[in-house]
């Protein structure tokens, strides 16, 4: 399998949630490839078994423009994208918790829930993040 983590991180913190998906998709000799949305070179998300979308919620629950601007590279809508995303409840309350997350998951139609860590994924949030890869390759023999 081969996979994609394309990311958006300001604080470091949604950068640390794609490190652990990372570690674990690497824990399952899948081939991964790290994408820091706005700072790497364009990819061919054609050349992915997965793509994990990770972004934070910007404002009163937009969507970053660096975010955006990748949806366009990208130029279509491949329907093999897992989204997860950082954010906190005390900017917003729970109405714009991770809302960026929502959309995106609603704009490519993921077949998958979209994973919300509040703030940093330390602790006890770190097997959240496990147990929704686990549902995300819920089809793939020996994961888990």
């Amino acid at each position: 399998m081969r996979v994609l983590i394309a990311y958006l991180s300001y604080s470091g913190n949604t950068q640390e949630v794609a490190e652990l998906i990372k570690e674990d998709c690497r824990h399952h000799n899948f081939i991964v490839d790290i994408h820091r949305i706005g700072i790497d070179a364009p990819v061919k998300p054609s050349d992915y078994d997965y793509i994990f979308l990770g972004t934070f919620t910007w404002g009163e629950g937009t969507t970053p423009d660096e975010v955006k601007d990748f949806i366009l590279e990208i130029g279509y809508k491949p329907n093999n994208i897992a989204v997860f995303g950082t954010g906190d409840t005390q900017f917003g309350g729970d109405e714009q918790f991770c809302l960026a997350v929502d959309k995106l998951v609603k704009f490519y139609n993921s077949p998958w829930r979209g994973l919300k860590i509040e703030q940093s994924p330390r602790g006890s949030q770190e097997k959240l993040i496990f147990q929704w890869l686990g549902g995300v390759f819920n089809h793939v023999t020996n994961f888990a």
